[in-house]
């Protein structure tokens, strides 16, 4: 069946359930287009799971694949593309996204869509800043969508000002801090010991995560370093037993096997949450990824091995930064990595770190998830209901 017949038919089907009544308390959730449990609607749903009774939210969320999302509970789940799941997504009073929606996302005036967006702040340009390097079909996409967006999040005031004059959009923006972000302003031992205990790492190891973005022409000699040395160089400045752990960016997610690693390198690219493995480093390693801001949050060392980084200023999409100007230790080989890391200080880092914040205007307090919460509270009538019962 060509795709314009599959197109022509969901429509017809979004039509269809378009005229069904909307379902004020139901929320409908998707993260990087039904890839995966994780992001900000992870976050927002976690929290809701954990602070409300269990029949005050209808949640829905779609995978691809969802036999294979773990064991979940406290929603359903549905398939992409599935009856089902056009239904839900149609009858939905909220929907909450990371991502740009496409043409079968339909929103119907009463709908409530919450834009999360996939970073606190980013390094390279979006959206209108990035124009001249984007596909044509995904400008006309995100035009669209920001249409129908009500409300986008923002993780501080240099992304206010960024989604301002890039994200065609000009509907509320929520100075909330990001919701996946909040974890990092809770210490949780156990929920550590959880995490290190999946990835079959020792109570008391030190970890290092290597977290690179990838390149258009998705080669791996740019990832190539010498782990043994990394690990034996930290060892050395921080004591402890260490162990390496690389995950690779999604579009990279089959070649991470072509990469050589050793007896204390761990492959964690089919991991599905980047927050938990940022949480329990001790030292984070990247390049170009804007997961080096977040992990701002824990205040412990970033270096980022950039060896391609005249290359990739030439033919990559511009930067809101210069590398050299961000308060992360950044090399441009294997040697200067070693050295830099033998030479780090923690106070002078710590300095940099807190000027940048400050510099950046961060909204990140760790409860944006209860303020997220809130508005869709609000959005829902939920808690007026609420409380009108309790009166009665």
């Amino acid at each position: 069946m060509g795709e314009q017949i599959k197109k022509g038919m969901a429509l017809l089907i979004i039509h269809l359930f378009n005229c069904l009544p909307i379902r004020k308390n139901k929320l409908f959730f998707m993260s990087y287009y039904g890839s995966q449990y994780g992001c900000n609607p992870k976050y927002i749903t976690e929290y809701i799971l954990n602070h409300y009774p269990s029949d005050t939210f209808d949640i829905v969320w779609a995978f691809n694949e969802p036999d294979h999302m773990g064991r979940e509970t406290g929603f359903r789940k549905v398939k992409v593309m599935s009856l089902r799941y056009f239904y839900d997504m149609c009858t939905a009073k909220v929907i909450i996204t990371n991502f740009r929606t496409t043409d079968l996302f339909v929103k119907r005036k009463k709908q409530h869509y919450i834009q999360t967006w996939h970073s606190s702040l980013r390094l390279k340009q979006i959206e209108k800043d990035a124009e001249n390097f984007l596909p044509e079909n995904y400008v006309k996409m995100a035009k669209k969508d920001s249409r129908k967006c009500d409300v986008l999040l923002s993780g501080c005031q240099l992304s206010t000002d960024i989604f301002k004059r890039s994200f065609w959009f000009e509907g509320d923006i929520m100075e909330t801090g990001t919701p996946r972000n909040d974890l990092f302003f809770h210490t949780d031992h156990q929920k550590k010991e959880d995490i290190l205990k999946k990835l079959g790492i020792k109570a008391g190891e030190k970890v290092v995560l290597y977290a690179p973005t990838f390149r258009k022409d998705q080669g791996l000699d740019v990832y190539k370093f010498d782990y043994k040395k990394v690990l034996d160089e930290l060892a050395s400045k921080y004591g402890g037993s260490w162990k390496l752990l690389i995950k690779l960016h999604p579009h990279m997610r089959n070649k991470s096997k072509d990469l050589m690693f050793g007896k204390r390198v761990i492959d964690v690219t089919p991991y599905n949450d980047i927050q938990e493995l940022l949480y329990i480093s001790d030292v984070l390693i990247s390049d170009y990824s804007s997961l080096m801001f977040d992990f701002t949050l824990t205040k412990r060392p970033c270096f980022l091995y950039v060896p391609d980084l005249n290359d990739y200023l030439t033919h990559e999409r511009g930067l809101y930064f210069e590398i050299k100007k961000l308060p992360f230790i950044h090399a441009e080989s294997s040697e200067e990595l070693l050295e830099k890391i033998r030479k780090f200080e923690e106070e002078e880092y710590q300095n940099q770190i807190d000027h940048f914040t400050a510099a950046t205007g961060t909204f990140e307090k760790g409860n944006a998830c209860q303020q997220v919460t809130e508005h869709i509270k609000a959005v829902c009538g939920t808690e007026k209901e609420r409380i009108q019962l309790e009166a009665i």
